[in-house]
C-alpha cells in the first residue's frame, strides 16, 4: 500500500499476523485492493476473514486488545472502533425475493476465496490480496479489466441486486470505464424491485460527487435502458436543440457536457455540490415538453420555469430533503436570468431581486457557466456574464446568501410603530426600498422609515 497509509496497513497486517497464528487467514477485498491498484490510497480496508467461525473472530480479537464492534451479527461482520477496518467472515447470498435487501446470507469460513469472489457484483472488486505476502488473487479477470478501462459483471448473480446497474453507473464515470456487453445485457433484463429513494438517491450522490466523467455514467443509464425508470431524463434522449446555439446535438448530449463541466467546478462542500450537480443534470429537463418551431428556429420558451416543476418531481423521487429540493428547483428556474440581466445591463437592485428569488448566486454562476460550457466546439473558458455576476453579487454581499433585511420590527417600534398590519406593510416597503439602494445602512434605514411616516402623516392638501 502507499506511503501515505502506511500506519493503518501496519496494523492491518498485525491482524494478518495475529488471525494466522489463531489457524485463520485474513485477504484485503474489495474496493481497497481496486484502489490501490489504480494508484488511489485506499481510505479503509476490508478484511475477509478464512477459517474461523465470528465467535472465534471476535474471541481472537478482544484477548488482543482490539476494540470490536458488531455490525452484522448474522453476517459475521466485525468493524474496529476508531479505525476505518472492518473484519467479515465469508458468506453465501440466497436471493429469497425482490429488492436489494432480499437474501438468505450464511456464513461459511471455510469458503474457497474463489467461490466467495463469486458475490462480488464487478470483476474489479473481486480482486483479493494477501496481506502477508503481497499475493494477489484474482479469478475473473478483474486485473485485466482494470488494464482495459473495463466493468465486467462477476456472473449471472450480478443480476440478483438491481442496486447494482446504478452502482454500474458511478463507477463507469468515477473510473471512466466501458460497460462491457455482458454488463449490459445483464442491465436490460433487469428492474427497479421496488429500491428504496435513499439507496437510488445515494448513487446518484456518488455519481455527482466523485465521477470524473459523468456523461459515460449518464450515457449508461440510457444504454442500459435504465434510463426508463427515470422518465424526465429519458425525455431528453433525441430532443432536437437549435443546431447554432446547440451544436453538441439534442438536450441529452448538451446535459452530458455540462455535467463534465460541472465535474471541473465542484467545491468539495458535498451539500453545494450535490444541488449544483442535480440543477445542472435538470436545468433543461423541460426543453422536450416547451420546444417549437418559431420563426424557423427551434426555441424553448418558458422551459425554466416548467422546468422548476420537472426538477422537483424527479427529485422527490430521490429524497425527502425539501432544502435540497427547493434549492435546485430555484437554481433551474433561474438559470437562464443571469444571462438575460447582463445583456439588459441591469443593476444592482435587479441582481438584489434575483439573489432573493434563489438565495445561492454563487452556485447559480456555475450553474450558467456549465450550461456555456457544454455547448462543444463552442468554447466558453470566459462568459462576461458569469463573471459580471460572480464580481456583482461578491460586492453587494449576496453571492452566498439572500438580501437580509436592515430596518426590522424593534426598529419600527422605537418609532412609535405598533405591532400588526401597519408595521408589516411599511416593513415590506422598507424592504423593497433596500432592495432599490435607497438606503445601506441601519441609521440610513431608520431615516427613511421616519421619512415614510411623515408623508403618511403629513394632511392632505387643500385644493386652491
Amino acid at each position: 500500500m502507499q506511503a501515505a497509509s502506511t500506519e493503518l496497513f501496519e496494523i492491518v497486517r498485525q491482524l494478518a499476523v495475529l488471525l494466522q497464528k489463531a489457524g485463520g487467514r485474513a485477504l484485503l477485498v474489495g474496493g481497497c485492493v481496486r484502489d490501490e491498484l489504480l494508484g488511489a490510497v485506499p481510505k479503509d480496508y476490508d478484511l475477509e476473514v478464512y477459517g474461523l467461525h465470528p465467535d472465534k473472530l471476535q474471541e481472537c480479537l478482544r484477548a488482543s486488545g482490539f476494540d470490536v464492534e458488531l455490525v452484522g451479527r448474522a453476517f459475521g461482520v466485525l468493524k474496529l472502533k476508531h479505525l476505518p477496518i472492518e473484519l467479515s467472515i465469508p458468506r453465501r447470498e440466497t436471493k429469497t425475493g425482490p429488492g436489494h435487501t432480499a437474501f438468505n446470507v450464511d456464513c461459511d469460513p471455510f469458503l474457497t476465496p474463489e467461490k466467495a469472489a463469486l458475490r462480488r457484483d464487478f470483476t474489479i472488486n473481486a480482486i483479493s490480496k494477501d496481506p502477508l505476502t503481497g499475493e494477489l488473487l484474482d479469478f475473473y479477470g478483474g486485473l485485466d479489466d482494470l488494464r482495459n478501462k473495463r466493468l465486467e459483471p462477476v456472473s449471472e448473480k450480478f443480476m440478483e441486486d438491481p442496486l447494482r446497474v446504478l452502482r454500474a453507473m458511478q463507477f463507469i464515470a468515477r473510473f471512466e470505464l466501458s460497460p462491457s456487453e455482458q454488463l449490459l445485457a445483464y442491465s436490460r433484463q433487469m428492474t427497479l424491485e421496488g429500491l428504496a429513494r435513499e439507496r437510488i438517491f445515494d448513487e446518484f450522490a456518488k455519481w455527482l460527487l466523485q465521477g470524473r466523467d459523468l456523461k459515460r455514467g449518464l450515457e449508461f443509464l440510457r444504454d442500459s435502458t435504465w434510463i426508463r425508470f427515470f422518465p424526465e431524463l429519458a425525455a431528453m434522449v433525441g430532443a432536437q436543440q437549435d443546431p447554432e446555439w446547440h451544436p453538441e446535438g439534442d438536450v441529452f448530449t448538451h446535459t452530458g457536457h455540462c455535467l463534465n463541466a460541472y465535474a471541473m467546478l465542484r467545491s468539495g462542500c458535498a451539500d453545494d455540490d450535490l444541488a449544483l450537480g442535480f440543477a445542472v443534470l435538470l436545468h433543461d429537463v423541460a426543453k422536450p415538453v416547451t420546444t417549437a418551431q418559431s420563426d424557423g428556429r427551434l426555441r424553448s420558451f418558458g422551459h425554466e420555469e416548467a422546468g422548476a416543476e420537472l426538477a422537483a418531481q424527479f427529485m422527490r423521487k430521490l429524497t425527502a430533503r425539501e432544502d435540497l429540493i427547493q434549492l435546485v428547483a430555484r437554481l433551474v428556474r433561474e438559470h437562464m436570468a443571469p444571462v438575460q440581466l447582463y445583456k439588459s445591463q441591469a443593476g444592482p437592485a435587479a441582481l438584489r431581486r434575483l439573489a432573493l428569488r434563489v438565495g445561492r448566486l454563487d452556485l447559480l454562476a456555475k450553474l450558467v457557466l456549465c450550461d456555456q460550457r457544454g455547448r462543444p466546439p463552442i468554447e466558453a473558458n470566459e462568459v462576461p456574464a458569469v463573471q459580471w455576476l460572480q464580481k456583482t453579487a461578491g460586492q453587494l454581499d449576496v453571492a452566498a446568501q439572500k438580501p437580509r433585511a436592515i430596518i426590522l420590527g424593534r426598529h419600527l417600534m422605537a418609532l412609535g410603530v405598533k405591532p400588526g398590519p401597519q408595521m408589516g406593510a411599511l416593513l415590506k416597503q422598507l424592504f423593497d426600498a433596500q432592495l432599490d439602494g435607497r438606503f445601506s445602512t441601519v441609521e440610513e434605514g431608520v431615516n427613511f422609515a421616519k421619512m415614510l411616516l411623515a408623508e403618511k402623516t403629513k394632511p392632505p392638501q387643500q385644493k386652491a
